[in-house]
């Protein structure tokens, strides 16, 4: 009888404990405000083009979402030769440009481009198309034409060039596409690296292509984003016009003009330029959460929020490393330890998970 009344006490007591929030280091939630339309993961052409390139042989066994994106990446560079001048036979669309280069057309940025986008959202990877060029008034006028992914692991974008199968990294992160532009304007790309391949391999001057690192990041001097993400499998249904480019209207933009074939951008004064003041609205990161939590003595009231393109569900685990469970956007929980850790994440419709997110709850020492 002693035993269990001492239990029933124990019980009681820990019920009428108060609860804080433990301030903890998550990946930075940034809202989506500027991109319109995401690919549909659901849209049979994904599984179609997964089957009929046999695309799943290409990463067979690797876990490490990182690597995945390189291997695939590797795979449409070593699959479509570069030729820029053309001709370009086909319609333009992925399952074209691969077709027609396994008969051993080649192709330039823009169809690598396009390419890249559908197979690395076939495989749940958030990724959006731009343009890019030096944009100067000395002649030098090329337009470059790429992919910034979305990795959940470093949560950030990186610029990932499949014509040249290569991206910029520093102290061995993969950089984005407005992070590359920084350290040029800065001071010509000395403080970065460009890797290409597999390997990562440091490149300062490419024998194959004849051009320098600071050649490369010279490129991404000029930055456009289609505002329309879904270029694999377009909605119809969306209002605006498809056509719309973002532009960062910082003072780089302000102060300069873009120059194409030694005239003004074609976007400029037309509905097509859509200027962003704010980076942020760039940066905004996928698949990431955000909660509004409410404790009242052991209970948690929790509200999960995100931007995550094709989503599926949140998932939660606690800290003993349990197995992920699925959970809705709000929950409760009981507080019974003095100190309770829970994880959540995200989940799209390929299976990707998001970066996870920490709640570190303790009993109240006050």
């Amino acid at each position: 009888m002693l035993v269990l009344l001492m239990a029933v006490l124990l019980g009681s007591c820990a019920s009428h404990k108060n609860y804080e929030l433990v301030k903890t280091e998550n990946p930075i939630y940034i809202p989506n405000t500027a991109f319109k339309g995401f690919e549909n993961l659901s849209n049979p052409k994904f599984a179609a083009l997964r089957a009929k390139y046999q695309i799943d042989t290409v990463f067979h066994g690797e876990t490490d979402e990182f690597k995945r994106v390189l291997m695939l990446r590797n795979w449409i560079r070593s699959l479509i030769p570069i030729n820029d001048p053309g001709p370009h036979p086909g319609d333009g669309s992925p399952e074209s440009i691969l077709d027609h280069a396994l008969k051993g057309s080649g192709y330039h940025c823009g169809h690598y481009m396009v390419v890249q986008n559908a197979v690395m959202n076939a495989y749940g990877y958030v990724t959006r198309c731009l343009g890019a060029g030096p944009g100067g008034a000395d002649g030098v006028q090329n337009h470059h034409g790429i992919d910034e992914i979305w990795l959940n692991s470093y949560n950030k974008w990186f610029l990932s060039d499949a014509k040249y199968n290569s991206h910029f990294e520093k102290n061995g992160i993969p950089l984005s596409a407005l992070e590359v532009r920084d350290e040029y304007l800065k001071n010509k790309a000395k403080d970065i690296v460009r890797v290409k391949g597999l390997e990562r391999t440091p490149v300062e001057f490419d024998e194959e292509y004849k051009m320098s690192k600071e050649h490369f990041a010279r490129t991404y001097s000029w930055l456009e984003w289609y505002a329309y993400s879904d270029q694999y499998t377009p909605d119809t249904t969306l209002a605006g016009d498809r056509g719309i480019l973002n532009m960062l209207n910082d003072e780089y933009f302000k102060n300069h003009t873009w120059m194409w074939d030694k005239k003004p951008h074609w976007a400029y004064n037309t509905k097509f330029m859509r200027l962003v003041s704010d980076r942020n609205a760039i940066d905004w990161t996928p698949n990431t959460i955000a909660s509004n939590i409410r404790l009242d003595r052991n209970k948690a009231s929790i509200k999960l929020s995100s931007s995550t393109p094709n989503f599926k569900t949140y998932q939660m685990k606690d800290l003993q490393g349990a197995a992920w469970q699925d959970i809705s956007d709000s929950l409760t929980l009981t507080l019974n330890k003095d100190s309770n850790t829970f994880f959540f994440r995200t989940l799209n419709l390929a299976g990707v998970a998001g970066p996870e997110y920490k709640v570190v709850m303790v009993a109240s020492t006050k």
